[in-house]
């Protein structure tokens, strides 16, 4: 008896692509699909998944770049299976390189690509800490739930990106670079949007706090203060 998991599939050969949903599907998975690779990049960094299906020969950017831009962006670690055609030695090195869990070279048993999604996965759940917390403030990454004490922060999916950014490097400040690369990746949006979507968390946050924790340094970016108490 298989578990259920969520799964995003990112392959561009439509035939191999339904019969891995097909399969997937039998076994009650939830499956996303995506042909290409930025639109794959897209709905990892968007939604929730317990694995990601990851062809290394995609129509647009490569598999190996997919993989580094998920890893590097995602605020929660999620396991990755790269398929390929390819069977040389140095390919899987530079796939493990980019952050890759796994990989099975094409053609493969569909049954094995379900066993090895299942150990990926309880990996995954034996070393993730979902709840990331300094001082009052607690994030969940599964469930992109803000709390300050006991009391529930009310923030849009960037505004949890923004803050799990800011708490992940404290006490130091962000710059605003890095904080547009880690929520927009290689398609940064127009100029003042990051000024909007910090204007919203500021908001939201100090209607639970009663006070400013998330500061402007000039010249620099931001950073989170006075959460520990």
């Amino acid at each position: 008896m298989t578990s259920k998991l969520r799964v995003l599939l990112v392959e561009d050969n439509q035939a191999i692509a339904n019969q891995i949903i097909a399969f997937l599907e039998g076994h009650c998975w939830d499956v996303d699909y995506a042909a290409t690779g930025k639109l794959g990049v897209r709905l990892a960094l968007e939604h929730t998944f317990d694995v990601i299906i990851l062809d290394l020969n995609l129509p647009d950017i490569d598999g190996l770049r997919v993989c580094e831009e998920i890893k590097s962006q995602a605020s929660v670690n999620i396991p990755i299976l790269m398929l390929t055609a390819r069977d040389a030695f140095e390919d899987k090195v530079k796939g493990f390189g980019k952050g890759a869990d796994d990989y099975l070279t094409k053609p493969f048993d569909l049954r094995e690509l379900v066993l090895r999604c299942e150990a990926m996965s309880r990996r995954s759940e034996l070393h993730q800490n979902t709840v990331v917390s300094h001082g009052l403030l607690s994030l969940d990454i599964r469930s992109f739930e803000v709390l300050w004490s006991s009391e529930n922060v009310k923030v849009t999916k960037v505004g949890f990106k923004l803050l799990h950014k800011l708490l992940s490097e404290m006490p130091y400040p962000v710059s605003r670079s890095e904080l547009i690369e880690h929520v927009w990746g290689d398609e940064p949006p127009e100029s003042n949007a990051l000024k909007s979507h910090i204007y919203a968390l500021r908001k939201a946050t100090e209607q639970v706090t009663g006070k400013p924790i998330l500061h402007t340094i000039s010249n620099i970016g931001y950073q989170l203060k006075d959460i520990d108490d």
